[in-house]
């Protein structure tokens, strides 16, 4: 800060404290005195509410460290964590800042009230169908192959050491990017709660997420998720509550939302309170990249390797569902009213990320505090579980074995902590530099990573869970169209059909082009070895005895 900055913050300070020394004599009103007063009292209300959150999950980290002794109570907690826990931390991973403040901004000022299909897609595609479908085969064949993390299972699935090896290079490449992208939404509301400076937003999301994942591991990473949970779903509940009642009620709203027109985007009345929205076919878009792109995420898929037994995955789903539903659907409901705002929102001066900040800068300092501490949450739950798979993935799938061949269990665990810390630094030095400076490429990367992880990843773990007949040559073909295909998307855009010129667009391109590709090329490519396929999918055979009072209680679902 220059000396200007200094001198301006000595006279405020001079001046608050002039005017209690005044009010003593009588000589400043008591209304002016009240307000200052009220300003404090808001400001001390907003920080005890962070310092409180801070606290809790810094006593969580320290208070599990006695369950992450190893690299597989570290990673993946033992496969002990029970549907509560693994569904809470599945969905705080899902949705972060980038969804509360940038997606639900965004896609609520372009769709209106339509944006809710995203939540709606969210929770039945991202979620319900994800566990139905992925969830139980997931942690059946990933124990019995022995596999820590995504890469690690195409390369036993598929006996290929090669796989496992570039699958982890696309994962680090286009994961740090991404979770560089989570400070952005946390910086528009920390500067509205508190006017303080983005760095300082970062540093403290980035020390507090590092401490309690560096010392306590997976396992409280998802006891901390379960607790970010609880007020994620508290929170997104009170605020649309708050931003309704200010603009008169559910019916109000809507009816002046009716009423609202933008001859650059329809000239429809009342579009923006339809049923599809002004645009169906880029809105089917965004459902498909934010719903379909979590079957082929390995933050999100990773929660399914730890979940205890089979019959908590039937609870997780249910669980999982219903967390979507409120929070995704919450959000995107949330910024389908954003239009109401028009007359204090520029978006070509601030973009879409002011949207939401600025819906919420009317309401009460409490609520902004939740507010904060939402969105903190959503941030942290999310970088805990990115830089977790980033560091154990370069450690078991990158180093092990291939670059580090003595690395021991101690060595592994030692690596993996330091490369958490790292990986966190790496991201928060990102998020400053774009802040700071006129850099796009970082920004575009951030929006193509979804699309290219999801593209790459999606279509193999899928059939490879389930059809024997996957060739190693459809899966090359899978990670090569993807991330070539998405990483064109930022250099040769105007190359491009001009609706897949939209990274969003083309991300969810590249997912259904993957589930055309893994087949067609198997079809006409050499198959695996049928006894390696087979000892595989033997996991799925296995049959496990009960006695009659486990069948009768329902507690006989071991799982394998």
């Amino acid at each position: 800060m220059n000396h200007w900055g200094n001198y301006e913050m000595s006279c405020r300070h001079f001046s608050r404290f002039s005017c209690m020394l005044f009010l003593l004599k009588g000589q400043i009103p008591h209304v002016f005195v009240m307000g200052v007063l009220r300003k404090v009292c808001s400001m001390i209300a907003k920080i005890v509410l962070l310092v409180v959150f801070s606290l809790i999950t810094v006593i969580v980290g320290l208070r599990f460290r006695g369950r992450a002794t190893d690299v597989n109570g570290f990673v993946l907690a033992g496969r002990s964590v029970g549907p509560w826990l693994s569904s809470f931390a599945y969905g705080t991973t899902y949705f972060s800042a980038v969804v509360f403040v940038g997606y639900a901004g965004q896609f609520g000022w372009l769709f209106g009230t339509a944006a809710i299909w995203i939540g709606l897609g969210n929770a039945v595609i991202g979620s319900l169908m994800a566990w139905v479908i992925l969830g139980r085969r997931t942690r059946i064949m990933t124990r019995h192959l022995n596999s820590s993390t995504m890469p690690e299972f195409f390369g036993s699935r598929f006996n290929s050491n090669a796989l496992k090896l570039v699958a982890s290079v696309i994962i680090f490449v286009f994961l740090i990017p991404y979770t560089a992208s989570l400070y952005n939404g946390l910086s528009r509301l920390f500067a509205m709660a508190f006017n303080i400076d983005f760095t300082v937003c970062i540093v403290l999301t980035a020390v507090l997420t590092g401490v309690y994942v560096i010392a306590g591991g997976y396992f409280a990473t998802a006891v901390n998720d379960f607790i970010q949970g609880i007020v994620m779903l508290g929170g997104i509940i009170a605020v649309i509550a708050a931003v309704l009642h200010d603009n008169g009620g559910f019916i109000a709203s809507l009816d002046t939302l009716a009423r609202v027109e933008d001859a650059a985007v329809s000239s429809t009345p009342g579009i923006f309170a339809s049923f599809f929205g002004p645009s169906p076919l880029n809105l089917l878009s965004v459902v498909i990249l934010t719903s379909l792109g979590t079957w082929g995420l390995p933050q999100m898929v990773q929660k399914f390797y730890s979940i205890t037994s089979e019959n908590a995955i039937f609870k997780g789903t249910v669980i999982s569902t219903c967390f979507a539903l409120i929070v995704a659907g919450g959000c995107y409901f949330l910024g389908g009213f954003g239009r109401l705002y028009s007359n204090v929102i520029d978006i070509q001066a601030n973009g879409y990320d002011s949207i939401i900040p600025t819906m919420l800068s009317g309401l009460s300092p409490f609520l902004i505090g939740i507010t904060v501490v939402l969105v903190l949450s959503a941030s942290m739950s999310t970088l805990s579980s990115l830089v977790m798979t980033s560091s154990t993935t370069f450690t078991l799938d990158f180093l092990k074995g291939s670059f580090a061949k003595d690395m021991d269990e101690k060595k592994q665990l030692i690596t993996i902590r330091g490369l958490v810390a790292l990986f966190i630094i790496i991201s928060s030095v990102i998020a400053i530099i774009q802040h700071k400076s006129s850099i796009t490429f970082i920004a575009q990367l951030m929006g193509i990573s979804w699309g290219a992880l999801a593209g790459s990843f999606l279509a193999p773990l899928f059939y490879g869970l389930y059809w024997k007949r996957t060739s190693n040559m459809s899966i090359w073909c899978c990670f090569a169209f993807s991330t070539l295909f998405m990483t064109a998307n930022i250099f040769f855009k105007g190359a491009f059909p001009l609706i897949l010129q939209s990274p969003i667009n083309a991300g969810a391109f590249a997912m259904l082009a993957g589930l055309v590709i893994v087949p067609g090329v198997s079809a006409f490519s050499k198959p695996k070895d049928a006894r390696s396929v087979e000892a595989c999918f033997a996991c799925y055979e296995q049959t496990t005895t009960a006695n009659v009072l486990q069948t009768l209680d329902g507690n006989g679902a071991t799982g394998n």
